[in-house]
């Protein structure tokens, strides 16, 4: 299928053409042709499935095919539940309607509200929105929500992580009833199902995980360690195996500071992102790791969800996740656009389930890599089964030990 195919009018077309979007994504030829017959959907998609678009293309569409001449108004609304997401969703908007004239804005807490305030009393036809920005604005009445006709609520789940949920139900309630709702969500936990059957009607339902394809395009590795060697550990593989734009996923703003001291010391070029960090603080980390003034870029999970980072070459679990999901999430932010991507896993014995449940997911077994200083105490590990004939990857080899690749079963 081509996107002339789900009935996008010339200027979109053009568009998406000069992002050389050869064919949609799985998520936009489920969801566009039903964004645009007006339904109601709840789509499970994540980060590099392209949903942004899936969402945003229906949008101009409809908002190009219904307006008129008068002021404009309001009609679309995003709600993201992070800065770096908004400003994302809003380049895509722009570029997307480059060659109509719908125009769209962003607005976020953690800046100077005077600009957004003036952007917004010129008049827009799209606006993305973090949750507590939308409400401080609406209650100055500033924005008037009673014209939107399509509701878009973006990372849901980590909307209602971080708190959100009351705030995104003051704002479904605040626009009009009829419109249309679309919710996506990269995991679908009992609270955004519960949540998308109070404020949904009849909704279609979309499932798109990249779980076989990040499986197919990531080289993945698991080390078994102890966990106070896991620094050593990693400072062992970034010296003579992991190279590159690296990204390293710690479970905590703790956990992430402790790494990057380590690092600093250590004469890498560091860079780090958590929900302690001001966002002016976290996008400046982020353009110093896009400009490639750093290439080691350490993250919790909430502060890295839905930021898009092109030509990513390792992802390292320092640690793992226990929510498998997850786990993909991660691992799917290298090897896109048919490029291949590497991850690096480290596995302390207190970890070994989120393993087991992470394969269960995937279909799939992770190569175990052996031959390694900081290796855990044999009685501590899993039963491992050694795979007649499997390759081993390119690496350095340890002093005094014998290269040795086994599969977890």
């Amino acid at each position: 299928m081509n996107f002339k195919e789900l009935k996008l009018n010339k200027p979109i077309l053009r568009a998406i053409a000069e992002k050389n979007y050869d064919a949609p994504t799985p998520v936009q030829e489920m969801t566009i042709p039903l964004v645009l017959d007006g339904k109601d959907v709840i789509a499970s998609a994540q980060t590099g499935t392209g949903k942004t678009a899936a969402f945003a293309l229906p949008i101009l569409q409809l908002l190009f095919d219904r307006q008129d001449a008068s002021k404009k108004k309001i009609k679309a609304l995003i709600i993201s539940p992070t800065r770096e997401l908004a400003m994302q969703i809003q380049e895509n908007f722009k570029d997307y309607a480059q060659y109509t004239n719908l125009v769209s804005a962003v607005i976020y807490g953690g800046s100077a509200i005077e600009p957004q305030i003036e952007t917004l009393k010129k008049g827009v036809d799209i606006l993305v929105a973090t949750p507590g920005r939308l409400l401080d604005l609406h209650k100055q009445d500033v924005i008037n929500l009673d014209y939107i006709e399509t509701l878009v609520l973006d990372e849901a789940d980590l909307m209602l992580d971080m708190g959100f949920i009351d705030d995104v139900k003051k704002i479904e309630r605040l626009c009009p009833k009829g419109k249309q709702i679309l919710l996506f969500s990269a995991t679908m936990p009992f609270k955004v199902v519960q949540l998308a059957n109070s404020i949904l009607k009849d909704a279609e339902k979309i499932a798109v995980t990249p779980t076989s394809s990040a499986a197919a395009r990531v080289h993945q590795t698991l080390y078994f360690t102890p966990k106070p060697k896991k620094i050593e550990l990693c400072l062992h593989l970034l010296r003579n195996t992991i190279k590159g734009n690296i990204l390293i996923f710690r479970r905590t703003k703790h956990g992430v500071d402790k790494l990057e001291q380590t690092l600093l010391r250590n004469n890498y070029k560091v860079d780090s992102i958590h929900g302690a960090k001001s966002q002016d603080e976290r996008q400046e980390a982020l353009n110093r790791f896009k400009n490639k003034e750093t290439n080691i870029l350490i993250a919790t999970d909430v502060a890295a969800r839905g930021i898009d980072i092109d030509n990513l070459d390792s992802v390292v679990n320092f640690d793992l996740p226990n929510i498998p999901e997850t786990y993909v999430h991660r691992i799917g932010r290298t090897g896109r656009a048919g490029q291949s991507g590497t991850s690096y896993s480290f596995c302390s014995a207190d970890e070994k389930q989120y393993v087991i449940s992470i394969q269960k997911l995937m279909q799939k077994h992770i190569d175990v890599e052996e031959d390694h200083p900081y290796p855990l105490d044999p009685k501590a590990q899993p039963e491992v089964h050694k795979r007649k004939g499997s390759k081993h990857r390119k690496g350095r080899k340890s002093e005094g030990s014998k290269k040795k690749k086994k599969r977890w079963y």
